[in-house]
């Protein structure tokens, strides 16, 4: 129930920031989060092609959300269970209004900061000529997939990001263990988070090798909606059911 708490007053916070802030905040994550994807790519340029390789170069990939979550920066990730608890635990429009303003302001200022890192990508302004075709080279070869095979991808990734929101409250001095354990476990599972993933599609996208209609209906829409169900539907509806059935025990007695 302390934990609950210690959740629900951060989701409070969340919700009433203004939204300057929040998309200031949700830019600066979206900018930051690109780092795991430069991470993977420069660890995989000094690798081997052995299967063994993918345990070391995956381990790019929490640094960005290191950077973002410890940075108290707004990834839309996070707010599928801070921002919903406050929300479940007193219902109304009003509450309902406020997370839809969050998520769409967050989400929204995620993407655009990650658009503009892989634009300058793709225009070899932040790496060189060669780092630029073996990116598109790693990035054609990850398996295609359907809408909702990442749907289903993106639940995982949902329930592991709003995991990492319940536990930083008790895992002091442990933050970055905690954050880097389980993005690692999202890197290795394939799973699908829209945010990171987007850097990947955004990048083939526009260097040619991926519509625009593709990006949107096989990736970005399915993973959006995987992440909630993951995040909200899976793990915060769960341990607010779970809070309210042990603070109703404890009134009885």
């Amino acid at each position: 129930m302390v934990l609950h708490e210690a959740v629900r007053l951060q989701g409070e916070e969340e919700l009433a920031r203004p939204v300057v802030a929040l998309l200031l905040s949700g830019l600066a994550a979206g900018l930051a989060i690109t780092i795991s994807l430069l991470a993977e790519l420069y660890l995989r340029m000094r690798l081997p092609d052995e299967r063994w390789a993918e345990l070391v170069y995956l381990l790019g990939y929490p640094v960005g959300y290191v950077i973002v979550i410890m940075g108290r920066l707004q990834l839309f990730t996070e707010s599928t269970v801070t921002a919903v608890l406050p929300v479940a635990a007193r219902p109304s429009i009003a509450g309902l209004a406020r997370l839809a303003r969050l998520w769409s302001v967050v989400l929204t200022a995620n993407l655009i900061g990650v658009l503009i890192v892989v634009a300058l990508m793709a225009g070899e302004v932040v790496i060189t000529h060669e780092q630029r075709l073996i990116a598109i080279d790693i990035l054609q070869k990850l398996p295609a997939q359907e809408g909702l095979k990442t749907l289903t991808l993106g639940i995982p990734a949902g329930f592991l990001m709003a995991s990492i929101a319940w536990l930083l409250p008790n895992a002091k001095g442990s933050e970055f263990w905690v954050i880097s354990l389980l993005t690692y476990v999202i890197a290795l599972g394939g799973f699908s988070h829209v945010v990171t993933g987007f850097s990947q599609t955004a990048f083939l996208w526009l260097n040619g090798s991926m519509t625009v209609a593709d990006m949107l209906l096989d990736f970005l829409l399915p993973a959006f909606l995987g992440n909630i169900i993951g995040g909200t539907g899976l793990f915060a509806v769960l341990a607010h059911g779970q809070m309210r059935e042990d603070s109703e025990a404890a009134e009885e007695e």
